[in-house]
Protein backbone atom coordinates (compact mmCIF):
# COMPACT_ATOMS: atom_id res chain seq x y z
CA UNK A 1 0.00 0.00 0.00
CA UNK A 2 1.50 3.31 -1.51
CA UNK A 3 -0.70 5.33 -2.72
CA UNK A 4 -4.16 5.19 -1.22
CA UNK A 5 -7.55 7.24 -2.00
CA UNK A 6 -9.86 7.65 0.41
CA UNK A 7 -13.36 8.29 -0.57
CA UNK A 8 -17.27 8.83 0.59
CA UNK A 9 -19.35 10.99 1.65
CA UNK A 10 -18.88 14.43 3.28
CA UNK A 11 -18.92 13.34 7.15
CA UNK A 12 -17.85 9.96 6.91
CA UNK A 13 -14.73 10.69 8.64
CA UNK A 14 -12.24 11.16 6.00
CA UNK A 15 -9.73 13.66 6.66
CA UNK A 16 -9.43 11.58 10.29
CA UNK A 17 -9.67 8.33 8.36
CA UNK A 18 -6.39 9.71 6.22
CA UNK A 19 -4.46 11.36 9.27
CA UNK A 20 -4.60 8.25 11.44
CA UNK A 21 -3.55 5.85 8.44
CA UNK A 22 -1.06 8.34 7.25
CA UNK A 23 0.59 7.95 11.34
CA UNK A 24 0.37 4.61 10.69
CA UNK A 25 2.00 3.73 7.33
CA UNK A 26 3.77 6.85 7.58
CA UNK A 27 2.42 7.61 3.87
CA UNK A 28 1.90 11.57 2.93
CA UNK A 29 -1.56 12.42 3.57
CA UNK A 30 -3.11 15.37 1.32
CA UNK A 31 -6.46 16.86 2.02
CA UNK A 32 -8.15 17.63 -1.60
CA UNK A 33 -10.48 20.35 0.15
CA UNK A 34 -7.80 22.41 0.94
CA UNK A 35 -6.23 22.57 -2.12
CA UNK A 36 -9.43 23.00 -3.94
CA UNK A 37 -11.01 25.59 -2.37
CA UNK A 38 -9.53 29.11 -2.46
CA UNK A 39 -10.15 32.14 -0.01
CA UNK A 40 -13.86 33.00 0.13
CA UNK A 41 -15.11 29.56 -0.41
CA UNK A 42 -14.02 30.05 -4.36
CA UNK A 43 -13.53 26.54 -6.12
CA UNK A 44 -10.37 26.50 -8.34
CA UNK A 45 -11.36 25.93 -12.08
CA UNK A 46 -12.06 22.49 -13.81
CA UNK A 47 -8.83 21.92 -16.10
CA UNK A 48 -6.69 23.61 -13.29
CA UNK A 49 -7.89 21.31 -10.38
CA UNK A 50 -7.47 18.32 -12.83
CA UNK A 51 -3.80 19.20 -13.54
CA UNK A 52 -3.28 20.09 -9.28
CA UNK A 53 -4.65 16.28 -8.86
CA UNK A 54 -2.34 14.76 -11.74
CA UNK A 55 0.69 16.47 -10.29
CA UNK A 56 -0.09 14.72 -6.38
CA UNK A 57 -0.94 11.29 -8.37
CA UNK A 58 2.57 11.71 -9.89
CA UNK A 59 4.22 11.39 -6.49
CA UNK A 60 4.98 7.65 -5.71
CA UNK A 61 3.81 7.27 -2.11
CA UNK A 62 0.56 9.33 -0.55
CA UNK A 63 -3.20 9.38 0.93
CA UNK A 64 -5.25 11.78 -1.34
CA UNK A 65 -8.67 12.18 0.44
CA UNK A 66 -11.76 13.30 -1.02
CA UNK A 67 -14.88 13.09 -3.49
CA UNK A 68 -14.59 15.10 -6.31
CA UNK A 69 -15.89 12.82 -8.76
CA UNK A 70 -14.57 14.99 -11.99
CA UNK A 71 -11.11 13.32 -10.87
CA UNK A 72 -11.63 9.78 -9.79
CA UNK A 73 -10.69 8.86 -12.75
CA UNK A 74 -6.80 10.57 -11.99
CA UNK A 75 -6.80 8.74 -8.65
CA UNK A 76 -8.01 5.88 -9.36
CA UNK A 77 -5.99 5.57 -12.37
CA UNK A 78 -3.09 5.63 -10.15
CA UNK A 79 -4.01 3.84 -6.67
CA UNK A 80 -2.85 1.13 -5.28
CA UNK A 81 -5.52 1.13 -2.49
CA UNK A 82 -9.17 2.37 -2.55
CA UNK A 83 -10.64 3.10 0.78
CA UNK A 84 -14.58 3.89 0.59
CA UNK A 85 -15.73 5.44 4.23
CA UNK A 86 -19.77 4.72 4.08
CA UNK A 87 -21.62 5.08 7.46
CA UNK A 88 -25.31 5.80 7.11
CA UNK A 89 -26.24 9.65 6.01
CA UNK A 90 -27.58 9.87 9.66
CA UNK A 91 -23.94 9.41 10.70
CA UNK A 92 -22.63 11.58 8.53
CA UNK A 93 -25.04 14.59 8.87
CA UNK A 94 -24.57 14.15 12.29
CA UNK A 95 -21.15 14.75 12.00
CA UNK A 96 -21.45 17.43 9.58
CA UNK A 97 -22.96 19.51 11.77
CA UNK A 98 -20.86 19.08 14.41
CA UNK A 99 -17.75 20.37 12.87
CA UNK A 100 -19.83 23.38 12.18
CA UNK A 101 -20.86 23.71 15.65
CA UNK A 102 -17.20 23.14 16.84
CA UNK A 103 -15.46 24.86 14.42
CA UNK A 104 -17.50 27.44 13.60
CA UNK A 105 -15.86 30.56 11.40
CA UNK A 106 -12.83 28.21 11.62
CA UNK A 107 -10.89 27.60 8.69
CA UNK A 108 -10.55 24.13 8.92
CA UNK A 109 -11.25 22.68 5.31
CA UNK A 110 -8.63 25.23 3.83
CA UNK A 111 -7.08 28.34 3.95
CA UNK A 112 -9.44 31.74 4.01
CA UNK A 113 -12.54 29.39 4.50
CA UNK A 114 -14.17 29.41 7.44
CA UNK A 115 -16.27 26.73 8.70
CA UNK A 116 -20.25 28.04 8.03
CA UNK A 117 -23.45 26.24 7.76
CA UNK A 118 -24.61 25.48 4.42
CA UNK A 119 -28.35 23.84 3.92
CA UNK A 120 -27.48 22.88 0.34
CA UNK A 121 -24.50 20.49 1.85
CA UNK A 122 -26.55 19.07 4.35
CA UNK A 123 -29.20 18.17 1.24
CA UNK A 124 -26.00 17.06 -0.35
CA UNK A 125 -25.06 14.64 1.96
CA UNK A 126 -28.98 12.99 2.94
CA UNK A 127 -28.90 13.00 -0.91
CA UNK A 128 -25.38 11.27 -1.20
CA UNK A 129 -26.65 7.85 -1.60
CA UNK A 130 -29.01 8.35 -4.55
CA UNK A 131 -26.92 11.31 -5.88
CA UNK A 132 -23.59 10.78 -5.23
CA UNK A 133 -22.44 7.07 -4.66
CA UNK A 134 -23.92 5.28 -8.40
CA UNK A 135 -21.47 7.96 -10.37
CA UNK A 136 -18.45 6.41 -7.20
CA UNK A 137 -19.63 3.24 -7.90
CA UNK A 138 -19.36 3.20 -11.89
CA UNK A 139 -15.98 5.00 -11.01
CA UNK A 140 -14.75 2.27 -9.27
CA UNK A 141 -16.33 -0.49 -11.65
CA UNK A 142 -14.02 1.16 -14.74
CA UNK A 143 -10.90 0.79 -12.34
CA UNK A 144 -11.65 -2.97 -10.45
CA UNK A 145 -8.49 -4.79 -10.67
CA UNK A 146 -6.26 -2.42 -10.61
CA UNK A 147 -6.67 -2.00 -6.85
CA UNK A 148 -7.58 -2.98 -3.49
CA UNK A 149 -10.94 -1.65 -2.55
CA UNK A 150 -11.85 -1.63 0.38
CA UNK A 151 -15.56 -0.19 2.18
CA UNK A 152 -16.07 0.31 5.90
CA UNK A 153 -19.10 0.88 7.15
CA UNK A 154 -19.08 1.22 10.81
CA UNK A 155 -16.56 2.96 13.24
CA UNK A 156 -15.25 -0.40 14.57
CA UNK A 157 -14.99 -1.81 10.89
CA UNK A 158 -12.46 1.60 10.49
CA UNK A 159 -10.80 1.10 14.04
CA UNK A 160 -9.95 -2.65 12.81
CA UNK A 161 -8.58 -1.90 9.67
CA UNK A 162 -6.71 0.54 10.90
CA UNK A 163 -4.97 -1.38 13.91
CA UNK A 164 -4.54 -3.87 11.01
CA UNK A 165 -3.01 -1.65 8.41
CA UNK A 166 0.65 -2.03 7.60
Amino acid sequence: MKRVAVVGSGGSGKSTFARSLGTTTHLPVIHLDEFYWRPGWVETPRDEWRTVQSAMVARDEWIIEGNYRNTYDIRFNRADTVIVLAPPRHICIYRALKRVITNWHQPTQAPGCPEHFDWSFIVWLWRFPSDARPALDEALAQYRGRFDLVELTTRRAVREYLSAAP
